[in-house]
Formats: C-alpha cells, structure tokens, sequence
C-alpha cells in the first residue's frame, strides 16, 4: 500500500559543525535541499520524527512532501549521515525534484516465490540475494516504491540477472545503460556448501574406483 510522507523542517541561519552540534543537543537534525536550479537551503528538522519516517522501507524510494516554514515542495531523499553506535540521524540531503525532469534513485529489490521454487521446495537448494536494490532514472511519477522479483519458477543452478527484471513502465536501470557487460547477478539458487562438497568427495570416490587396475590372478 502507498503511504504518503509529509517532513516538516524550519530555516536554519547558522553554519557550521557547532551549529550543527547545537542543533543535535536540541533534537533536532540539519540538513539541506537542493536541486530544480533553485538556491540551496539548509534546514532542519525534528529529530524524533525522522526516526518514525525511516522506520518505513519506502521513505527512501518515495516523493516526499517536504514543508519549511509552512512552504511545501516535492522532494526525495538523496543522502543520510547516521550515527556509527546510536539510533541517531546526523545529516540529511533532499533533491528538489520536477514532474519533467527525470531523476535517479535507489529502490529495494523484493523477492518472492522462493518458498514455492523448484530448486528450494524440491531441490535441496538454498537462495543467494546478490543485490538487495538497484539505480533506477525515471520521471517523479513513475517512481516505484519497491520492483518485484519473482524466484517461484527457479531451480537448482539458475541465477537472475539485472536484464532479467520486469521493469515497471517508463523505468530504466542505470546499470543496463553503461553496457552489456554491466548484466550482473542479482539472485540465485544453489546447493548447500556441504552438498557439494559431499557431491564432490562421493565423484572422486567413483573416480577413483573405476581407475584402480584389476589384480591379475597367479598360477
């Protein structure tokens, strides 16, 4: 289901990592927008209510409404500092974005299916996720939250590659664009470590067999 992001924030006038740090001990988090040839504009924001919007998977993959001082405008966001140890947020960076300008952003790859696929359910096989998000360039409103992969068909072997992505409508994968060669993985199927290597003793085991010469017989 969609859900729709409303970030209220406040001019800043002070610069600087004082500033920033005051801002901190406050509750507050600073950050900036840029983007749409307008001026950047540093901010801030309440950070406690940061904390709720990026609890959801989709605030990262999603135009927000961003109001400062009451003044709306369509943003996503670009970047976040987090604190290394503490549940914090340091910094945050908004894009302006425009209904006519196509921008590029990073969305969560979804697999599905794996419990029902054939190398799983059948196979002994475990699944590898590769990559757990792709860069997409599309205009604002085609912005999906999340693509969905669908692994129910997969077997034992079967690896899925970025062209293999059923890519919603008027979306592109940056990654695609630099080449061919660009095609990587992203998922697969394969047999346990242990499988293999007991797959592997038992060949060499038969391999050897076959190779050992038959004892002649003495009169």
């Amino acid at each position: 289901m969609s859900v729709d992001f409303t970030v209220e924030a406040q001019v800043r006038a002070d610069m600087g990592k004082g500033a920033s740090r005051r801002l901190r001990h406050q509750g507050l988090v600073p950050g900036i927008v840029y983007g749409a040839s307008k001026d950047p504009q540093s901010i801030a924001l309440d950070h406690n209510k940061v904390i709720q919007h990026i609890e959801h998977e989709a605030f990262f993959s999603h135009i927000l409404d961003l109001s400062v001082d009451g003044k709306s405008e369509k943003v996503v966001v670009k970047d976040m500092q987090r604190h290394p140890s503490k549940r914090a947020v340091l910094h945050m960076d908004f894009l302006r974005v425009s209904a006519k300008e196509a921008i590029r952003m990073n969305v969560p790859l979804h697999f599905t299916g794996e419990e029902i696929a054939p190398g799983i359910k059948t196979g002994g096989g475990i699944v590898s996720h590769l990559v757990t998000d792709v860069e997409i360039s599309c205009l604002p409103s085609d912005l999906p939250e999340y693509i969905e992969i669908d692994m129910s068909s997969m077997n034992v072997g079967d690896s899925l590659h970025l062209s293999d992505i059923q890519l919603p409508k008027g979306v592109e994968l940056v990654e695609l664009s630099h080449g061919e060669e660009h095609d990587t993985a992203i998922a697969n199927i394969h047999l346990p470590r242990a499988a293999v290597e007991e797959e592997e003793v038992v060949t060499a085991e038969e391999a050897g067999a076959e190779s050992e010469p038959e004892s002649e017989g003495g009169e």
